[in-house]
């Protein structure tokens, strides 16, 4: 009944789920199986030739948009390096351990809150607020799963293809309000933060967009909007500031951060929102499209 179900819901779930399933493996290269997975996806052929919609233009820009930094930036470790070195290292989370397995980590040395991740990952995020209730057997059996997890095939992210699969340590931001932790994505164009969305880290997903001045905007990914919407953040400003700094010379790239305790923090770099593979309602897949400038191919 469950696949009936997704069908009726969504019926592009359906379609793309299977080229994801049948396809990944079989077809080596991308451009033919990301031909296929975009017409699964969209219903309608990609325009590899003469892109124009947003989701075309990051479909292209995964074959045609290599710049061997990107990998760097999403290596959710060797970013910091790279924000140090633009914006300084008073915006990075504090990290505790870094390490190949999961023996390596001095587990006793830690403190008492911290989160674990891998850095090669999407989600999957582990929160410890307490070592002495924490469950360490059952998330470590599920970071060993993911340390051997392969996702480049399935949605042929180029960035993450050759990044170290590593577990990373990090301190747990809190604002001890009690609410749940928002992260601001800022969405930037060739260098310039246009829209961005909050969310927050909970298992419902929200997208409430908004402009640079911080005015809602009713693009929709697919996400329900949060109500009532939410208030501007104080260091609203300085992360757009920072968002142009680290997103400069780049088509597009989404730039996150946390604001905790009047700090801003920075979160990580993501390339193509959520695999570039999410229809918008309305016609924001054309007018999002239309704010990239692709590079010479």
């Amino acid at each position: 009944m469950r696949p009936i179900k997704t069908f009726l819901r969504d019926p592009r779930e359906i379609t793309q789920g299977l080229v994801r399933k049948f396809l990944s493996s079989r077809i080596e290269d991308d451009r033919t199986y990301l031909s296929y997975l975009y017409a699964a996806t969209f219903w309608k052929k990609m325009h590899w030739e003469n892109p124009q919609t947003f989701n075309e233009k990051m479909t292209w820009l995964k074959v045609y948009g290599r710049d061997p930094k990107y990998a760097t930036m999403v290596d959710k470790y060797s970013a910091k390096s790279l924000v140090f070195t633009l914006i300084g290292g008073g915006y990075l989370v504090d990290n505790y351990a870094v390490a190949d397995s999961w023996d390596e980590i001095d587990w006793a040395s830690l403190p008492d809150r911290f989160v674990i991740k891998c850095t090669h990952d999407s989600g999957g995020a582990f929160v410890c607020r307490d070592k002495k209730s924490f469950d360490f057997g059952g998330t470590r059996k599920i970071i060993e799963r993911n340390l051997n997890t392969y996702n480049y095939n399935i949605a042929r992210e180029w960035p993450y293809k050759d990044v170290p699969h590593r577990i990373i340590v990090d301190r747990l931001l809190d604002d001890h309000t009690g609410n749940e932790l928002r992260d601001y994505k800022f969405w930037c164009f060739n260098g310039k933060p246009t829209y961005m969305y909050c969310t927050v880290k909970a298992k419902q997903i929200y997208e409430n967009f908004y402009d640079m001045d911080f005015q809602p905007v009713m693009i929709d990914h697919g996400f329900p909007r949060h109500q009532p919407e939410f208030e501007r953040p104080e260091c609203f400003d300085e992360m757009r500031q920072l968002a142009e700094k680290l997103s400069a010379g780049i088509p597009f790239v989404r730039v996150d951060f946390f604001q905790v305790e009047g700090k801003v923090y920075f979160g990580e770099f993501t390339f193509f929102d959520w695999g570039a593979h999410r229809p918008f309602k309305g016609d924001w897949d054309r007018k999002l499209g239309e704010l990239i400038t692709l590079p010479v191919k």
